[in-house]
C-alpha cells in the first residue's frame, strides 16, 4: 500500500509539474493539456464502464445459474443496465472530443 501511495503521489506531482513544459507563448500548450485531459477522460470513462459491465454480467449470470427460472426477470434489466453503462463510455468520449475541439 505504501508503494502504491508513493507512486501515486510522484505521478501526480510529475503530471502537474509538467504544465511548465506546456507554457509556450504560441498557445499550443493549452491544446496539449486539453489532449492529455481528453485521454484521461476517455480512460476513466472506459475503465468505469468496462468494470461495471463485467460486474453486472457476472452478477446476472450467477443469479440465473442459481435460479434458472428467473432468466426472464433478470435478462431485460441486465441488458438495460448494460446500455446505460455503455452510454457512460460514449459520454466520456463526447466530453473528450469537446475538450480537444
Amino acid at each position: 500500500m505504501r508503494s502504491f501511495t508513493y507512486k501515486a503521489v510522484v505521478s501526480s506531482a510529475l503530471f502537474f509539474a509538467s504544465s511548465v513544459a506546456f507554457a509556450s507563448g504560441d498557445g499550443s500548450g493549452a491544446l496539449a493539456f486539453a489532449e492529455i485531459s481528453a485521454g484521461i477522460a476517455i480512460a476513466i470513462g472506459a475503465a468505469g464502464a468496462a468494470t461495471a459491465q463485467g460486474r453486472a454480467a457476472s452478477a446476472a449470470l450467477e443469479g440465473i445459474a442459481r435460479n434458472p427460472s428467473a432468466k426472464g426477470d433478470v435478462f431485460v434489466p441486465m441488458i438495460l443496465s448494460l446500455v446505460f453503462m455503455e452510454f457512460q463510455a460514449l459520454l466520456a468520449f463526447a466530453v473528450a472530443w469537446k475538450l480537444v475541439s
